[in-house]
């Protein structure tokens, strides 16, 4: 290595995270700061930008999905930030809009409701939805589940999944949202399962998919998994602490749906 070339340079290949930055001085160099500041200001607004649904629901119309637009109790963006809890609940006009829902569904209950949510990354949810869902979808049809229209929901948090799947009567809901962006990653998509949901559920009684976008977790691990836990939530009759994914043993070779059913 000659004296020129930056030793982290190798090591920096592998991570996003913010690795030898050098230094001028005392300080960072001024090249580090002003990418720092872009940094903050993207996962900023990963936060605060309304999603735009329309070229989700066309995506998802193409794939054979119906959608339903719902919202939570939260009236804006800044209420939301503040009040978790009212993001966690549905707004009175969607709480009625599943009543009907599930009315119309009469007997025939979904095996699995999946809800997309904004989050905290309206940027993760539209970068990442349509390329899971199409990734997610053959194990859908090769496992024979039956689907409810997909909730696209405004202002959500994770367990609002929790009243919208208990309104329709899934067997499991599966939440897909918009995680915390950081400052190497605004634009992550996370995938939460839970078996009977119903509200009141706890945390520890979901399983978690994290980190899944182009630069992280792939569509077709990410899917894999999904489905994997779905299967075994099915066949078990839980999620949470009490199903560990296993299926890391089963992702060499890059399985694909026949695996899974």
């Amino acid at each position: 290595m000659t004296m020129t070339e930056d030793p982290w340079a190798n090591l920096k290949r592998f991570t996003d995270a913010r690795i030898g930055l050098g230094r001028s001085g005392s300080a960072m160099p001024t090249r580090e700061v002003l990418n720092f500041a872009l940094s903050h200001a993207m996962a900023r607004d990963a936060v605060t930008t309304p999603i735009d649904w329309t070229p989700i629901e066309k995506g998802l119309s193409n794939l054979g999905l119906s959608t339903l637009r719902i919202a939570s109790a939260a009236t804006d963006r800044s209420e939301y930030l503040r009040r978790p809890d009212l993001g966690r609940r549905l707004s009175d006009v969607s709480r009625e809009a599943l009543v009907r829902a599930s009315e119309v569904e009469g007997s025939a209950k979904p095996d699995l409701v999946i809800l997309v949510g904004d989050g905290l990354s309206s940027l993760g949810v539209a970068a990442n939805t349509l390329a899971y869902m199409s990734a997610f979808m053959p194990y859908v049809v090769k496992a024979g589940w039956k689907l409810s229209p997909v909730l696209l929901a405004d202002d959500a948090r994770v367990a609002l999944g929790d009243e919208a799947g208990e309104i329709l009567g899934g067997k499991a809901v599966l939440v897909l949202i918009g995680e915390r962006p950081g400052l190497s990653s605004p634009d992550s998509l996370g995938v939460y399962l839970t078996f009977s949901p119903r509200i009141g559920i706890k945390d520890a009684d979901r399983n978690c998919i994290s980190n899944i976008r182009q630069r992280g977790l792939s569509y077709d691990e990410g899917t894999f998994k999904t489905a994997w836990l779905l299967r075994e939530a099915f066949r078990r009759g839980l999620t949470g602490v009490n199903l560990k994914d296993d299926s890391q043993f089963l992702i060499e070779g890059q399985p694909g749906p026949e695996l899974i059913g």
